[in-house]
C-alpha cells in the first residue's frame, strides 16, 4: 500500500486533541473520516506528536497508508475538500517509502509558545494566544529560561498523567523572543526537542510567567528543576497559545 506523508495546520479550538476518541471531535478522526470518502474502509494515520486540547500546529506531520498510487497534489486536495468544515489542512503531500513513520523518524520536534501582554482582551486573535494584563521582563525569562537547557530529569514540568517512560529528556532550545506590538507586547517561546513530555512546553511557560511577572526568581527556576517534584512546577498555562511549529527528519520529505 503506498504510503504518504502529510504536512498539516489545524486551528486547536474546536477539537479534544489530536488523538482519536470515540465520543470527542479529534484531528485525528477528522482527517481518517476524510480518508475514508475518498477510499471506502478504514483509515488509522500516525502523527509525529499528540498535541492536546486546544492545541494549535502549523506544522504537525503524519502518514498514511493508501490503496491506490495517488498522484500526492491531487491526494491533497482531495482530503481538504473532504475537511471542510473543519479547521484543517493538509498543507503538502508527498510519496514516501512503506517504512517511513512520522514518529518514529523524526530527529527532533519544534514547538511555539504564543503570548501577549495587554489589558483589552483579543478580538481577532481570541483563542490563539494567552494574554496576561501586564508586561513581563524577557530578560529574566530568558535567564530563568537558560537553567532548563540540556539533559535533565524533567519531573517538575510533567504532567500526573504522562505516559512516557523516562522523565530526562534534552531540552535544545527555549529562546524567547519579545515583539512590539501596535496593541500590546507578544513573547513568544521557541521551544525544540527530540521529544517532550505531557504538558512539558505548558509548564515551562507557566513557570517562566511568573519570573517575567516578578514573582519567581531565575534561581527558583533551578530550584524547581533540581527538586524534581510535580509540586514545585509553576501554573500550567493554557492551550490556547501553543502551537506544534516543524517536525525535523534525516531527509525532509516535502522537498
Amino acid at each position: 500500500m503506498p504510503r504518504f506523508a502529510l504536512l498539516i495546520e489545524y486551528h486547536g479550538a474546536p477539537f479534544s486533541g489530536w488523538q482519536r476518541q470515540n465520543d470527542q471531535p479529534s484531528v485525528q478522526g477528522a482527517i481518517e473520516a476524510a480518508l475514508a470518502k475518498i477510499e471506502p474502509g478504514e483509515h488509522t494515520i500516525g502523527a509525529a506528536g499528540r498535541t492536546d486540547a486546544g492545541v494549535h500546529a502549523t506544522g504537525q506531520v503524519a502518514h498514511c497508508d493508501m490503496s491506490r498510487d495517488w498522484d500526492p497534489f491531487r491526494l491533497s486536495e482531495a482530503i481538504n475538500f473532504h475537511l471542510k468544515p473543519h479547521p484543517i489542512a493538509i498543507v503538502k503531500c508527498a510519496r514516501v517509502d512503506d517504512e517511513w513513520h512520522a514518529r518514529f523518524g523524526a530527529l527532533e520536534r519544534r514547538y511555539l509558545f504564543r503570548l501577549v501582554a495587554r489589558r483589552a482582551p483579543l478580538t481577532f486573535e481570541a483563542g490563539q494566544l494567552w494574554r496576561v494584563n501586564r508586561q513581563l521582563d524577557a530578560a529574566a525569562m530568558q535567564a530563568g529560561a537558560d537553567r532548563l537547557i540540556g539533559l535533565h530529569d524533567f519531573t517538575t514540568f510533567r504532567s500526573s498523567i504522562c505516559q512516557s517512560k523516562s522523565p530526562v529528556k534534552t531540552l535544545d532550545e527555549l529562546t524567547i523572543k519579545e515583539i512590539q506590538r501596535p496593541n500590546g507586547i507578544e513573547y513568544q517561546f521557541h521551544v525544540r526537542a527530540r521529544s517532550f513530555l505531557h504538558n512539558q512546553v505548558r509548564s515551562f511557560v507557566g513557570t517562566l510567567e511568573r519570573v517575567g511577572a516578578g514573582a519567581w526568581t531565575p534561581d527558583d527556576v533551578t530550584s524547581a528543576l533540581e527538586a524534581a517534584d510535580r509540586s514545585r512546577c509553576g501554573p500550567v498555562c493554557p492551550p490556547q497559545g501553543l502551537y506544534l511549529a516543524g517536525v525535523q527528519y534525516p531527509t525532509d520529505p516535502f522537498v
